[in-house]
C-alpha cells in the first residue's frame, strides 16, 4: 500500500457566481520513504491537493488515503502522523523561537520536558540555537521559513508535507534546507514536496508530478520527463554575426537547427553526444570561427513545463495562496 493515495480529486471553489475547478479528478501514489515533487504552472492545483491530504479542505468528489487512514473519516488520525509546512511561515510572531517549537511540541502532544528536549535539537539543527531566546518577529524571512520547517518536524512525522518550503530563502539557507529535507528521508519519511524551483524538484524528487487544469498530465522521474522533450542538444553562441550563416552551414546542413538571433545561440540536435561536440568544435576551429560559449545541454525541467503545458513554472495563484498560518496540522 502506497504511504499517500489519490483518486480522482475534484474541488471545486464558487465565488459571486462564478466557479473554478482547481482539481478535476487527481490521482497519485506516493511509495513509503520516497519524495514526490509536485510541480504546476499558475494555478493548476498543487496547494489544493495537499490541503485536502492534510485534512484542511473538503474534496468535493474522490478520495484519497495517507498513511493508510482515510482523509475525511480518520482525520484526527492523519494528523497525528503528518508534519505541515505551508508557503507562509505559521509561527508566533510575539512567542521566541523556542517556545514556538515548545508549543508545537505540546500540539503534537509530546510532554512538557519532551517537547522542550526536541525544540532544543531542532533549534540547533536550523541553526537557529543562537536566536532562540529572540521573539520571532524579530527574525528575518529565512529564519521564519527554517522555523516553521522545524515546529512542522517537532512531532517526527511520518510523512511530511512542504508547500514551497524554501520560498523566500537566499541560496546558501535553500540548500542547508534541502539538506535537513534529504536527511529526513533517509530516515524514512514520506514527502510529497511542492515547489516553484525546477532545480529544487531535480535535486529532492525520486518522481516528479506534472499538473495543469487540476489533473496530473504527466508523471516520471526528472530523467524520464526530460527524455519525453526531446533528446540532448549542442549549443553554440557564435561572436560575430556575420558568421552565422557559415556556422550554420557547416554544423547542420540538411537542416534541423534553430537560432536564437537576440543571443547568437546555434542549437543542434546532439544524437552523438559528446563525440559529436569534439566534432563541432574541431569544424568551427578549422574554419575560424569563433565562439564565446559552445557545450552539450541536457533537457531541463523548464523545457519539461513549456513542452508539456505551453507555460514556464510560475508562483502559485492567488486562490491557492491562502495561507496554512491557522490550519497546521497538529
Amino acid at each position: 500500500m502506497a504511504a499517500i493515495e489519490a483518486e480522482g480529486l475534484v474541488k471545486v471553489y464558487r465565488s459571486r457566481g462564478s466557479e473554478v475547478r482547481a482539481l478535476d479528478g487527481v490521482d497519485l501514489a506516493v511509495e513509503e520513504g520516497t519524495v514526490l515533487g509536485l510541480l504546476g504552472p499558475n494555478g493548476a492545483g498543487k496547494t489544493t491537493t495537499v490541503r485536502i491530504l492534510a485534512t484542511l479542505l473538503r474534496p468535493d468528489a474522490g478520495r484519497a488515503a495517507v498513511g493508510g487512514l482515510d482523509v475525511l473519516r480518520d482525520a484526527q488520525s492523519v494528523r497525528k502522523l503528518i508534519g505541515l509546512s505551508g508557503q507562509y511561515a505559521a509561527v508566533d510572531e510575539n512567542l521566541t523561537g523556542r517556545e514556538n517549537l515548545w508549543m508545537f511540541g505540546r500540539l503534537y502532544q509530546l510532554p512538557s520536558a519532551e517537547a522542550r528536549r526536541r525544540a532544543d535539537e531542532l533549534l540547533e539543527q536550523f541553526g537557529l540555537g543562537d536566536a532562540a531566546d529572540r521573539v520571532a518577529k524579530t527574525y528575518s524571512g529565512g529564519m521564519r521559513r527554517r522555523l516553521d520547517l522545524a515546529g512542522a518536524l517537532v512531532g517526527r512525522p511520518r510523512l511530511l508535507f512542504l508547500d514551497e518550503p524554501t520560498t523566500g530563502l537566499d541560496p546558501r539557507s535553500r540548500l542547508g534546507m534541502w539538506e535537513v529535507i534529504r536527511e529526513q528521508v533517509r530516515e524514512g519519511t514520506t514527502l510529497l514536496l511542492t515547489t516553484q524551483y525546477l532545480e529544487e524538484a531535480d535535486e529532492l524528487a525520486h518522481e516528479i508530478a506534472v499538473v495543469d487544469h487540476g489533473l496530473i498530465i504527466a508523471r516520471g522521474t526528472a530523467d524520464e520527463l526530460k527524455t519525453r522533450v526531446g533528446g540532448e542538444r549542442i549549443e553554440v553562441i557564435v561572436r560575430q554575426r556575420a558568421e552565422i550563416p557559415l556556422a550554420i552551414q557547416l554544423l547542420a546542413p540538411n537542416g534541423g537547427s534553430s537560432f536564437d538571433e537576440h543571443t547568437r545561440r546555434l542549437t543542434i540536435a546532439a544524437g552523438g553526444g559528446a563525440q559529436q561536440l569534439v566534432d563541432v568544435v574541431r569544424r568551427l576551429g578549422e574554419a575560424s570561427i569563433e565562439v564565446d560559449d559552445v557545450g552539450l545541454r541536457r533537457p531541463t525541467l523548464d523545457d519539461v513545463f513549456l513542452t508539456l503545458t505551453g507555460h514556464a513554472a510560475e508562483e502559485e495563484d492567488e486562490q491557492e495562496k491562502e495561507s496554512f498560518g491557522e490550519e497546521r496540522a497538529a
